[in-house]
């Protein structure tokens, strides 16, 4: 079984430090087996949060040399500094990682990863609130702080907060297949997949000018998902040259038109085989992919999974439920 390591540092937050757990453990397979074991670990067995209580952990960091993967959690450091974010027993904890395994930060965690050198030169996300202080503190990352997560192989790292569902949502699907997350993101009642990254909630002005917003246009543009829909006609019908829909549009939703569109095309069409008979190409024409092979093109690409086989096992997991 896959063993999933959970290190909880000193200010850890608990909400952060609860979602491995939760994701993890509700994974199982076709006969409800468990696929992941989850353990959480600490220096010392008793860890202090950031909140007005302390937890309890069960094993010390001697289980981190048996993880196939390792999740850390934020925490609140110390100070500012990059040692900061390493102190002397994290790095040895750290000292331990045996080869090939992988490593999982949430939010502000990736700093322990960058101050250990295991992002240089490689893609990274963080909570966008300290994106501009990582990019000071570590300048050899190539860090996106628009997504939502980043998956580099062995090394992923999560945006803010609730990012970290998202991530490790991502893990199972990646380790498990889009089915298998599929039945995770229902049983905790959330979305399987979200759209955009985590521009979209980035502290901004209240527009000066709220008409110049691209929200009639996106609700017009849902109502026509069954035609084709022309980057030109949408800024048409929003009032603004191209560029400057373009621009707003990027800012407001977190990802291009095209994208987006093509997101809710998804999204329809997965309605439309959860809840209707119809067949795939009909499916296709309703959702504006035109034919059954773009649909499952699309389908497959977003999820993992062909139409049929989104159907399939959405029906499955229903009878179940």
């Amino acid at each position: 079984m896959h063993r999933v390591v959970i290190l909880a540092l000193e200010g850890v937050y608990p909400f952060e430090l609860s979602i491995p757990q939760r994701i993890f453990s509700v994974a199982a397979g076709a006969d409800g087996e468990p696929l992941y074991e989850v353990l959480t670990c600490g220096v010392s067995r008793t860890v202090r949060t950031d909140a007005d209580f302390s937890i309890t952990v069960d094993h010390d960091v001697d289980v981190i040399a048996t993880a196939d993967t390792v999740v850390i959690p934020p925490f609140t450091p110390a100070g500012h500094n990059p040692s900061d974010w390493l102190p002397a027993p994290v790095a040895e904890v750290l000292a331990r990682l045996r080869p090939g395994v992988r490593l999982v930060s949430i939010c502000t965690a990736s700093f322990v990863l960058a101050a250990a050198g295991l992002l240089d030169n490689r893609p990274a996300t963080t909570h966008w609130n300290e994106a501009d202080r990582f990019r000071r503190m570590f300048p050899d990352v190539r860090l996106d702080a628009g997504v939502l997560f980043t998956d580099d192989g062995d090394v992923l790292t999560s945006a803010g907060v609730a990012s970290g569902i998202d991530l490790c949502l991502h893990v199972v699907r990646r380790n498990h297949g889009a089915a298998v997350a599929q039945r995770v993101a229902r049983r905790c009642v959330v979305p399987p997949w979200r759209e955009g990254g985590q521009a979209q909630y980035v502290e901004r002005p209240v527009p000066a000018m709220p008409d110049m917003s691209t929200s009639a246009t996106r609700a017009w543009a849902l109502e026509n998902l069954h035609r084709p829909i022309t980057l030109r006609e949408l800024a048409e019908h929003a009032r603004m040259s191209v560029r400057t829909f373009t621009r707003r549009f990027r800012e407001e939703v977190g990802m291009t038109p095209g994208q987006w569109l093509t997101r809710q095309r998804v999204e329809l069409a997965r309605r439309l085989l959860e809840s209707t008979d119809l067949p795939v190409d009909r499916i296709a024409a309703e959702a504006g992919f035109g034919t059954g092979a773009s649909l499952r093109q699309h389908l497959t690409a977003a999820l993992g999974v062909s139409p049929t086989a989104y159907r399939q096992t959405f029906r499955v997991v229903e009878s179940v439920a």
